[in-house]
């Protein structure tokens, strides 16, 4: 598909800003991001959309631009709802790298461009299934969340006699008519199948990937068709392409990153994180539907492998004990505020290592670790979140695929560090160890590593030379030098402490 093609489809009336000599560039799909730099998640060819929440000034543009251009971005789709334009900066760096530059009209959603896009991609329909797609186009369009995959599907049952579900990769039914077969099986079909599609003989059941080219399975959703998919004819294996086709764009459509929801999720938890004043934050909460006054959990999430943070934020909201949490995305860690119902308090971290113990079969070399703060208030939601990193940090030290590290694991001078202003927890790191960095760039001294070795072996000049294989003198020379540049006496107990600390918050 060219990118001519977009100013033909009237239900999105994109406008070009820049680029229009370069039209004839082919699209193979569609990518929604906000990161600052996004290139090593794009493939190629794609259409990016961004609603530049990573822009903080004209400088940004640049980064943002030079990435999708290094990356053979096909085209950029933009509209800052919150600023109601589209900044001179982004156009210039457009411009300058040569990427084409669409304006996406402030009421038509990304969710929208992303339906109509890939519809287009899909090419032609089999002629028994165009008047499905065509009803299932207007009933996402017009219906409540979920009614569309929904009526499909019972159409399909109805008329072809072959009854079909869509579930997500932890077992959840997304859609699909009563009497599933079990969720939780098919799910550990779907995660461990060496190829799919693949048939359980225990359930009469063929499970097919919904987006396997684009898509870790654990973030996948899947396809549950009765029957085993060996035995069909061509039409009924071109149909269950179909459905996965139809399925993939409803779980476009309900991607929160898509819709002002998940937008004002992410803003939220980039406002906690920035330690913003409560008048900022309560707006928000109140805007997301949660209560100033309630109680709430933070969980801290990072992937390791191929599991992109996309779908890693996927991932989380799916293992949340609540639905739909506010879930937002800090570079490659994603950032979940789960509210906790009136009665007794779930426990969070014990549902989220149930539910990530079921995925580790489809992990296949990637990993997931978590952290879960303890409960605080609204006002302590910024300490909650630091301490849910703080325990993810410890979870990513641990060699297991899905690790989960609840906030009482923690060392107590952690959580005493969560609670610190992020501006004086700045200064004091700055203040003592700002020093030993500048003298190790230029000197390339190791007087960061010497300090932290020392400290470890509390203060033993032969334990920390043989750890670092060097002299004892050397060692001595080494934190000589550590005290001339900071005025610290490393002979003191309290200044041993001030340098524990400081390096526990680089």
């Amino acid at each position: 598909m060219k990118l001519r093609a977009l100013l033909d489809m009237p239900e999105l009336r994109l406008e070009i800003v820049t680029g229009g000599d370069l039209l004839d560039r082919v699209i193979t799909w569609v990518v929604t991001t906000d990161l600052p730099e996004p290139g090593r998640y794009l493939r190629g060819r794609e259409l990016v959309l961004t609603g530049l929440v990573w822009r903080s000034g004209p400088a940004d543009s640049e980064v943002f631009v030079r990435a999708l251009a290094e990356a053979g971005v096909s085209a950029l789709a933009a509209w800052d709802l919150a600023r109601g334009t589209i900044p001179d900066d982004l156009v210039d760096a457009c411009r300058r790298h040569r990427i084409p530059l669409f304006k996406v009209p402030e009421d038509v959603a990304f969710a929208t461009v992303t339906e109509e896009v890939v519809r287009h991609l899909s090419g032609a329909r089999a002629a028994d299934l165009t008047a499905v797609l065509d009803r299932h186009r207007r009933l996402v369009a017009g219906m409540s969340e979920g009614a569309g995959l929904g009526a499909v599907l019972d159409l399909v049952g109805r008329d072809l006699g072959m009854r079909c579900w869509v579930l997500t990769a932890t077992g959840r039914v997304v859609a699909g008519p009563p009497g599933a077969p079990d969720g939780a099986a098919l799910a550990r079909a779907f995660l461990t199948a060496p190829r799919l599609p693949h048939h359980l003989a225990a359930s009469g059941v063929s499970v097919f990937p919904v987006a396997e080219d684009t898509t870790s399975r654990v973030a996948d959703w899947f396809v549950a068709c009765e029957g085993d998919h060996a035995d069909w004819p061509a039409e009924r294996r071109a149909l269950t392409t179909e459905l996965a086709a139809i399925a993939a764009l409803e779980r476009a459509r309900l991607d929160d990153r898509l819709s002002a929801e998940g937008r004002l999720a992410q803003e939220l938890v980039r406002l906690v994180v920035s330690a913003a004043a409560a008048d900022e934050i309560v707006p928000r909460l109140e805007l997301a539907g949660l209560d100033p006054h309630g109680s709430y959990v933070a969980v801290a999430a990072t992937g390791r492998g191929t599991l992109r943070p996309g779908e890693l934020r996927s991932v989380l909201g799916e293992v949340m004990p609540v639905p739909r949490p506010v879930v937002g995305l800090l570079d490659d860690e994603a950032v979940a505020l789960v509210p906790m119902p009136g009665g007794p308090v779930p426990d969070v971290a014990a549902s989220v290592r149930t539910a990530l113990a079921a995925l580790a079969p489809g992990l296949a070399g990637a990993g997931i670790a978590v952290g879960v703060s303890d409960v605080a208030g609204a006002g302590g939601l910024r300490g909650a979140v630091d301490e849910a990193r703080y325990a993810r940090r410890l979870a990513s030290g641990r060699a297991d695929p899905v690790c989960v590290v609840r906030h009482d694991e923690l060392a107590t001078h952690v959580l005493l560090l969560a609670t610190v202003p992020e501006d004086v927890r700045q200064m004091f790191k700055v203040r003592l160890l700002d020093p030993l960095r500048r003298y190790d760039e230029v000197h390339k001294a190791d007087l960061i590593r010497t300090l932290e070795t020392f400290l470890q072996n509390s203060g033993s000049w032969t334990r920390c030379a043989e750890q670092l294989h060097l002299h004892v003198n050397s060692v001595r020379y080494r934190i000589q030098r550590i005290q001339d540049l900071t005025g610290r006496d490393l002979a003191r107990l309290e200044d041993r402490v001030d340098f524990f600390l400081a390096l526990r918050l680089s």
